[in-house]
């Protein structure tokens, strides 16, 4: 029996306290002219906001902030391509195409639509994850040229289809791409790319969802066209939920849309979402954690266990009784996925646990023929959470090797990939997620290889699970008014998350209490006439017994509210605790 290594502590990081005297001025400001404490105006100039304008815009997000979508390189020709196509005259057919996952699904129900309105000669198109697998399919173009369309609007994929755009326009077919993927060296010779990540646009926000790509082409069509713009705003709840999703920064413009599209979903949401949200079994405002984690992993099952034609089905119900039977096959979808995840996570970690080589790696790469493809992107995520490490799961598709990679906090995986592209055929993805295929004899070679780039790229504290602290704080300052102020800071994400606070020499009032065998419920007071809080720690039962009475110890943690048989109060969700 190999010997297990301990799981490493996690490292506390504590973000950059203010101390310039611009930050210092900034604090005094913002404590008088917003009305908190400066406690609250350092959090804020921690997260670059300075003046009262500043929060105001922060707090109070406006439509208006959006940038001109004509901003965006080749805007202006994929609106006027759009334009011909619609022509009262010589109406052409236009295809709308997107990816199988939550962003391609919600950028087709969007982009289909809306346009649908406006244009009767169109329909969309979900390539099928195991028969024509990621991107632009030979597929999809041939169904497109044997029916009539002269026209694709690619969702969410795209910028690297060089050949498959050039077969397309030998068939006849232009396509408009809608990507937010980096782009290789060339860029596809199609009627309009649009991709704010491509070197030479000049557009201000980077870092758009594809659904947010796929928006602006509809914003500025509405521009070019005079349509109120209060017609294409309701698409904002399909665009909220490819920003929580997709794991796209929520700063900028990505927080505005989020923030617009989740009044949407929780004031008036679309049939679809509607019956997805009750199926979820939501009964409060969603935020984003809440659509992350509820509504995006059913919408992603449907791709994922059989056809993703169903989740824009859904998303695209007018009527109750069809979203709810919709909704009700991708839960049953949901619910095998996540029986598959189960099974293939604990195969995956039992690799890793008899392999004494792969115990000591910096980076997990597993193949197994047999396993889904659907959820091998969770499972590496699910490998990251006890392997701190750069983590490739790979299964048979096709006769060739497929892989979903998944990253650690501050180490770009996708560049690590790109130095083994010699022994690929096909790659692409984020800092943080990629997809590949390769054939099954490269997969030792790739292992080795991939192996020996991260190892040289990697610092030693990325493997290290870490915890971001914003600030340091006294219980005296968790109160009603810091918890209303905080949500207001939301909503959350990556570059936006909730905040984080630390406190030290906590003891425990009464004894710890183990919830379902694994959990942990604390009752703690700083100080000897200070506030007692309750801490929930999910997955700290085993720390109950390190905490003793008398004995002080540290904890980090995040402010919730708990609403308990009609009861508020405030309660500290624990993200660690030392000893």
């Amino acid at each position: 029996m190999i010997a297990q290594p301990p799981p490493p502590q996690k490292r506390w990081i504590s973000k950059t306290f203010p101390s310039s005297a611009e930050q210092w001025s900034a604090i005094e400001s913002l404590t008088q002219s917003l009305n908190v404490s400066p406690f609250l105006a350092a959090l804020l100039v921690q997260r670059g906001i300075h003046t009262f304008d500043e929060a105001r815009s922060f707090f109070r997000p406006e439509i208006g902030h959006l940038h001109d979508p004509f901003a965006m390189k080749d805007m202006d020709r994929a609106v006027k391509r759009l334009q011909r196509a619609m022509r009262t005259e010589q109406p052409e057919k236009i295809l709308v195409y997107g990816d199988y996952d939550v962003d391609g699904t919600t950028s087709v129900a969007m982009v289909y639509g809306f346009l649908k309105n406006y244009h009767t000669a169109i329909d969309y198109y979900i390539p099928d994850r195991y028969k024509e697998g990621y991107g632009i399919s030979q597929q999809g173009i041939q169904w497109a040229a044997e029916n009539g369309f002269t026209l694709i609007i690619a969702l969410d994929c795209g910028i690297k289809s060089i050949d498959r755009v050039a077969e397309a326009k030998a068939l006849g077919v232009d396509f408009i791409i809608c990507d937010h993927h980096r782009p290789g060296l060339d860029i596809p010779d199609a009627a309009a790319v649009l991709d704010p990540k491509r070197d030479d646009c000049a557009y201000p926000y980077k870092e758009l969802s594809g659904c947010g790509v796929g928006f602006k082409l509809l914003h500025a069509f509405c521009l070019r066209q005079q349509i109120d713009l209060g017609e294409l705003y309701p698409y904002l709840d399909l665009v909220a939920v490819s920003i929580a999703s997709d794991i796209v920064p929520l700063t900028g413009e990505n927080r505005v849309l989020a923030y617009f599209g989740l009044k949407y979903i929780n004031s008036s949401p679309r049939t679809g979402l509607k019956a997805l949200i009750k199926i979820a079994g939501f009964s409060r405002e969603l935020d984003i954690t809440n659509v992350v984690f509820g509504l995006g992993p059913r919408i992603n099952a449907a791709g994922r266990i059989q056809h993703a034609k169903a989740a824009v089905q859904l998303l695209l119900a007018e009527s109750e009784e069809e979203a709810d039977a919709f909704a009700m096959a991708i839960n049953k979808h949901n619910n095998s996925r996540r029986e598959f995840d189960s099974t293939i996570t604990e195969q995956a970690l039992s690799m890793i646990r008899q392999n004494e080589t792969m115990l000591t790696a910096k980076t997990t790469v597993l193949y197994d023929a047999n396993w889904h493809k659907g959820v091998i992107g969770i499972v590496a995520s699910r490998c990251i959470e006890h392997f701190h490490r750069p983590t490739i799961i790979l299964t048979q598709s096709h006769d060739k090797a497929a892989g979903s990679a998944r990253s650690v906090p501050g180490f770009d995986v996708y560049e690590a990939i790109e130095e083994c592209a010699d022994l690929l055929e096909q790659f692409g993805g984020h800092t943080f997620a990629a997809g590949m295929t390769m054939p099954v004899d490269n997969i030792d070679a790739f292992r080795q290889k991939f192996e020996e780039v991260v190892s040289r790229k990697i610092k030693e504290e990325h493997l290290t699970p870490l915890i971001d602290i914003d600030l340091p704080i006294d219980f005296s300052e968790i109160n009603d008014k810091l918890f209303r102020i905080l949500r207001q800071m939301g909503p959350f994400g990556p570059h936006n998350m909730q905040p984080v606070f630390m406190t030290e020499d906590v003891y425990l009032v009464s004894d710890p209490v183990i919830m379902k065998e694994k959990h942990l419920k604390i009752s703690v007071r700083q100080g000897r006439t200070g506030h007692t809080l309750t801490g929930v720690g999910f997955g700290f039962g085993h720390m109950a017994d390190q905490l003793r009475y008398g004995k002080t110890f540290s904890i980090c943690y995040q402010v919730e509210q708990n609403v308990y048989n009609g009861n508020v109060s405030l309660q500290l969700m624990l993200k660690d605790i030392r000893c």
